[in-house]
């Protein structure tokens, strides 16, 4: 049976309810929440749109980078300007299922009768920062599929609903680094955006340093509600897009399988298979909201391209020679856009 989970209160901020917002008001929360988000994450501007453009899209975000380049903090800070439940889960090799989906108990009431209640895990939450994810094991892993994808969590033949909004952000060390598992293809596909995380530059690393070393800690302003944030995944879908630009974004998606006679040579060469049709959803709303962004009611072709790399890169499987050869999704999808034409 599927039930809205209110055994026990697991909400940091109320319900509210859901407002209406015109374009002019989308992007300017967008631009308060990066202000903002800009007062403790220094540089990393791209990171930072990619992930908003993931909240908006309603996905969840897959960010890769070495330690130490901010991911974490960039999730947490997101969390205190966006006025939500947030729960973090640090994974380790012993972390099991029932640690982030919850478990039954026997508990016993006031008479002493015994009965079995459901204890929430840290899933139950609107921003869940899954913390170095590659480092638990496959089968702990699998716990986020369901809630990943169908927004809900099912244990012991009971279904629970997550309350909308509900983001997966997961940070995730490079797999060369020790310690670490490949995440399972069928978890990959579930992330809205794959966003890697660049090394700052030179006068970056000078303002994390002055930041960082002083005195003063900064302090974001909360400038939004988890319900702007529903009604703003509405608006953007609400976008419209015209059949040949939604025709161009399918002849990019195919473009990445090897058995396509439009496909280049590097996709032939060193691609085993191409990115699912989630990689064409991700994509369409991905440009939408980044047309919002720019103020613009429709979709161009720019919008597309901007998001392939992000929508695409994780979602590329390949082959031995591939592997062998360290060919980067980024170079194959650069090919493609450069050979595809926009009809």
């Amino acid at each position: 049976m599927a039930s809205n989970y209110s055994e026990q209160d697991y909400h940091t901020a109320p319900q509210q309810a859901e407002p209406q917002i015109s374009v002019d008001e989308f992007r300017q929360i967008v631009a308060a929440i990066e202000y903002e988000v800009g007062k403790v994450i220094v540089g990393q501007q791209e990171m930072v749109r990619q992930l908003l453009i993931t909240l908006v899209g309603g996905g969840n975000a897959l960010l890769e980078g070495a330690p130490g380049l901010g991911k974490t903090m960039l999730i947490y800070t997101l969390a205190e300007v966006i006025h939500c439940n947030f729960s973090r889960i640090q994974f380790t090799p012993d972390l099991m299922p029932a640690d982030i989906v919850g478990t039954t108990v026997i508990a016993a009431d006031e008479m002493g009768q015994r009965y079995f209640r459901f204890e929430p895990g840290p899933i139950f939450a609107n921003i869940v920062l899954a913390d170095e994810v590659n480092r638990a094991t496959p089968k702990t892993q699998s716990a986020l599929l369901e809630a990943m994808q169908e927004r809900r969590v099912t244990i012991a033949k009971s279904t629970y609903e997550l309350d909308p909004p509900f983001f997966v952000l997961a940070t995730q060390n490079p797999l060369e680094m020790e310690g670490t598992y490949p995440l399972p293809e069928a978890q990959l596909d579930r992330f809205f955006f794959h966003i890697t995380v660049d090394y700052p530059t030179h006068d970056e690393l000078i303002e994390i340093a002055n930041r960082t070393t002083g005195g003063d800690d900064p302090d974001p302003d909360t400038v939004t509600t988890g319900a702007t944030i529903i009604a703003m995944q509405r608006l953007a879908r609400q976008v419209p897009i015209a059949q040949h630009l939604t025709a161009y974004a399918a002849d990019l998606l195919e473009a990445t399988h090897p058995d396509h006679p439009n496909s280049p040579n590097l996709v032939c060469r060193y691609v085993r298979y191409g990115a699912s049709p989630r990689g064409l959803q991700a994509m369409i709303v991905a440009a939408k909201i980044q047309a919002l962004i720019d103020g613009r009611h429709n979709v161009d072709a720019r919008d597309l391209q901007m998001a392939m790399l992000p929508a695409l890169r994780h979602r590329l499987i390949l082959n031995f020679e591939g592997q062998a050869e360290g060919v980067s999704p980024d170079e194959i999808l650069g090919q493609i856009i450069r050979s595809t034409t926009f009809r």
